[in-house]
């Protein structure tokens, strides 16, 4: 198995930053409250999650989009399909109240992971791919499955 590159994995930790401290305003109250007067209730509790995470799902739609650029013919047809699952995802599946909108987030980044699982078993993403991918999609869902519960 080839390494992580050190850009990856600083890049991949820092966008972890928005759905832990969602969920960190939601376990601690104090946090919570100092987060919400002092940073407003966008930047606190479940909103953050829930807006970044639908921000990333259309990322990584065009992530998984490079990937198939890869790729020639039915392949790339059958990459380039998968690569907007994600975004429309968030788009058509994200909404209802923060419980409903977390639980469809967890089930698009599973849904993710599994395509980015197609697209290293391909040759489209590099070797290294999943170890990043499976250890930052563990982080969002359990920072997310804060606002489930």
């Amino acid at each position: 198995m080839t390494r992580i590159p050190l850009s990856a994995l600083i890049l991949g930790l820092a966008g972890l930053i928005p759905f832990v401290w969602g969920a960190l305003t939601q376990l601690s109250p104090a946090l919570g409250q100092w987060s919400l007067s002092s940073l407003g209730g966008r930047f606190t509790g479940p909103y953050v999650g829930l807006a970044y995470g639908q921000v990333i799902l259309a990322f990584m739609s065009g992530v998984l989009w490079g990937f198939a650029t890869k790729a020639s013919g039915a392949r790339a047809a059958t990459g380039y399909a998968l690569s907007v699952i994600p975004a429309l995802w968030a788009f058509f599946m994200v909404g209802g109240g923060p419980v409903a909108a977390a639980t469809n987030l967890i089930f698009g980044f599973i849904g993710l992971l599994i395509l980015d699982w197609f697209f290293v078993l391909w040759g489209l993403a590099p070797r290294w791919w999943m170890s990043l991918r499976i250890g930052l999609t563990a982080v969002v869902v359990l920072s997310l499955g804060v606002t489930v519960l």
